[in-house]
């Protein structure tokens, strides 16, 4: 969780149980709900939240399908794809607005997101390839 919130960083954070910095360290329950998570915008203000709910989880691979506050429907997968000069990164996402007339609005903020995710991995890690669909 809290590589969670590096990569979201200044946008939002997402807080966790107490004690539960990383899933490498956590029996993580697949396909119920781990735990909610709130949505702080700028850390501070909540605007969402996450029923966080794991159907897969293995090294270098997640697949994540909660419903949300706003979202009935969030589906993130990521793959973690190891290459000669170091990985691949890629995150796909599909969502369905709880408020269909919303959803046009929300892409542009999780594309932004998802954007910035990955910016703030290429600063910590290096620059690699990475790729993000969100739909």
């Amino acid at each position: 969780m809290r590589g969670v919130n590096r990569e979201l960083f200044p946008l939002v954070r997402m807080t966790h149980p107490r004690g539960l910095e990383s899933l490498d360290d956590a029996e993580v329950p697949l396909g119920r709900r781990a735990f909610r998570s709130w949505i702080l915008l700028a850390g501070l203000l909540p605007i969402d939240y996450d029923d966080l709910t794991f159907v897969e989880l293995e090294p270098g691979r997640f697949l994540e399908r909660s419903p949300m506050l706003t979202q009935r429907e969030w589906q993130h997968e990521r793959f973690v794809t190891p290459t000669a000069g170091g990985c691949v990164l890629t995150d796909r996402v599909h969502f369905t607005s709880r408020i269909a007339a919303l959803g046009p609005l929300f892409l542009p903020v999780f594309r932004m997101a998802f954007a910035l995710r990955h910016r703030n991995l290429r600063r910590r890690f290096g620059e690699a390839h990475s790729a993000r669909e969100v739909k």
